[in-house]
């Protein structure tokens, strides 16, 4: 394997992951960067992130052998949309088993704080993170949450969604070969998101919308980014490579507005999804109180300054000024070691405020 600028560069990204996970002296500068599109970056998403853009990148120069790059970059999408739908569901399946709403985040007390709710489900996490910890133990666990508290409720088929993932990497890679380096770093880029989104956070989390909106974006519309980016740097190469991949829908004899459609519809797509979850997440609110159950409770629980309204066995109101994410986290430090596991009805009108 001939060493070029593409696998040069994904070395480095490689040894800056490593950098990440020995020290954080890098994190006041990537951290405002990659939260953008990290949703809530992490050290461990960082370091995920930063590895799969360099292994992308390396692997995208590793078959010269002529494939349909773009057959697989759609089977990409679509092994990317079953899996992030598979996490929805398994959230519908597994509250129907617990008997819990739909409209909660779950949080169990088992080896550690791990939520789960629809709109940021970190379910398939769980499953990984299981896997992880018995093959590497304390080296995965060191200062990266890994929801592996989640595991124990799930079904038991459950793991079988993973293996999807194994798969959606093998085609990202078919996918990237033969390709403008311009249009191999978008696919690294985007695919990293979108398996960081699928792991944690699910079909409505920013990392998701990123990845697969993005691959969507290369599929209909990598050739004009290609284009605008080789006349704007003048470089020649990049376009040549380029006009050897023009898009389907560009030779066929397309309407006006047909054609238009094929390279706007990704961003209209983009609009009903965010539309989606912004309604699921206000019809779900509960704006009047928040709803907590706490499960197998300790007597002796004190929950300081947390402002309870209502005690009704093992149900308590909360005050609905708390911020709902801020009241997720101070309720695991009197629960600590106190409870099974506790819910929160959601109430979006906290982020408003």
């Amino acid at each position: 394997m001939r060493i070029n600028k593409t696998i040069l560069i994904g070395m480095i990204f490689i040894l800056f992951a490593g950098l990440i996970f020995l020290t954080d002296a890098f994190t006041p500068i990537i951290r405002p960067i990659t939260y953008l599109f990290l949703m809530g970056s992490s050290k461990g998403k960082d370091i995920i992130f930063f590895g799969l853009l360099g292994l992308f990148l390396i692997l995208s120069q590793l078959i010269k052998k002529d494939v349909d790059m773009s057959k697989y970059l759609k089977v990409s999408i679509v092994l990317g949309t079953v899996l992030l739908i598979s996490g929805i569901f398994l959230e519908v399946l597994f509250r129907m088993q617990m008997g819990i709403g739909l409209n909660t985040v779950f949080c169990s007390m088992t080896n550690g704080m791990s939520s789960t709710s629809i709109l940021h489900t970190h379910l398939l996490k769980s499953i990984l993170g299981a896997v992880l910890s018995k093959i590497m133990g304390p080296f995965v666990q060191s200062g990266i949450n890994t929801g592996v508290g989640l595991y124990a409720y799930l079904p038991s088929f459950a793991f079988l969604v993973i293996l999807l993932i194994p798969i959606l990497f093998a085609t990202i890679v078919l996918a990237s070969q033969n390709r403008p380096w311009f249009t191999n770093f978008l696919i690294a880029f985007f695919s990293s998101c979108l398996i960081i989104g699928i792991i944690d956070g699910g079909m409505f989390a920013t990392p998701s919308y990123v990845g697969i909106f993005g691959l969507y974006l290369v599929y209909r519309n990598g050739y004009y980014l290609n284009y605008i980016l080789g006349i704007l740097l003048n470089d020649k190469k990049l376009l040549e490579c380029n006009e050897l991949n023009p898009p389907i829908y560009r030779k066929q004899d397309l309407g006006h507005i047909r054609y238009i459609f094929n390279r706007l519809g990704i961003y209209m797509l983009v609009g009903l999804v965010i539309l989606l979850r912004f309604t699921i997440a206000f019809a779900g609110a509960e704006p009047d109180y928040y709803t907590v159950e706490i499960v197998d409770i300790s007597d002796d629980v004190d929950f300081g300054d947390i402002p309870i309204t209502h005690i009704n066995n093992t149900t308590y109101h909360v005050d609905s000024s708390y911020n709902e994410m801020q009241l997720i986290n101070d309720l695991k430090i009197p629960l600590n070691n106190s409870c099974e596991y506790y819910t929160v009805s959601w109430n979006i009108y906290s982020y408003l405020e």
